[in-house]
């Protein structure tokens, strides 16, 4: 079997990833399905970092754009990324992966506080690290997080799940059936093209940095074939 491409990454989830057919929340066995797949990835010696959303949850964006104060509602969103982060340690270590929960608001009963270095000392030593809690501040998407957090921990690339949708395409595939993928992309094409890979603030801070994304669905094996090098998804540099 082929090793490794990667050394080190960070998945990017969203919140809906986790709630199944079910349209809210969280299904215990969708976790568990992702929780085997991350497994599968740690096995292979891969230091697994995770930033989770919180969209099955809270959309801090929609409930501003209905009235409610943007900070207020953003801090409600961060909270939501930080019950997906725990569910999901829960499946890991169901399935016998050591995991730390690090959050960037401060809650000392149920996670530990994100700090760069005692977060790649986690990953040094073989744990999952997912990193829950958005970038603590209002105004911020967990892509932008993301971004963020690959970028202080050092990883090699951002494997970024998008709803299921098997990488970047010019149009909704879910909605258009005319929509044509792309294998590849700049982050200038991306941007000048208005395509959502991730929103704009976190994508111009990979480019900055010279971060990869590659955009892909994580079922059938993806995630494990992508991390051995083969080219799935949309891959963005």
């Amino acid at each position: 079997m082929p090793t490794p491409v990667y050394k080190r990454v960070l998945l990017k989830l969203s919140g809906e990833a986790l709630m199944g057919e079910a349209g809210y929340g969280i299904d215990p066995k969708v976790a568990q399905s992702l929780a085997v797949k991350i497994k599968q990835v740690a096995e292979l010696g891969v230091q697994v970092a995770i930033v989770v959303g919180g969209g099955n949850i809270f959309r801090g964006f929609a409930a501003s754009a209905q009235g409610m104060d943007r900070s207020s509602a953003d801090y409600m969103g961060m909270l939501a990324t930080i019950l997906n982060g725990l569910a999901l340690q829960d499946a890991l270590e169901g399935n016998g992966v050591m995991t730390r929960v690090m959050t960037s608001i401060e809650m000392h009963q149920v996670a530990e506080p994100y700090i760069r270095r005692r977060a790649i000392r986690h990953l040094e030593k073989g744990r999952v690290v997912i990193l829950a809690g958005g970038t603590g501040l209002p105004y911020f998407t967990t892509d932008t997080a993301a971004a963020q957090r690959s970028i202080e921990i050092g990883a090699e690339v951002i494997l970024m799940e998008k709803n299921r949708v098997d990488g970047v395409y010019d149009a909704d595939p879910r909605t258009n059936p005319n929509a044509v993928r792309f294998d590849e992309l700049s982050y200038m094409e991306a941007l000048n093209m208005g395509l959502r890979v991730m929103d704009s603030t976190a994508l111009a801070l990979c480019m900055e940095n010279k971060m990869p994304i590659v955009v892909l669905n994580f079922d059938d094996g993806n995630l494990e074939r992508v991390v051995r090098g083969e080219r799935v998804g949309t891959f963005v540099s």
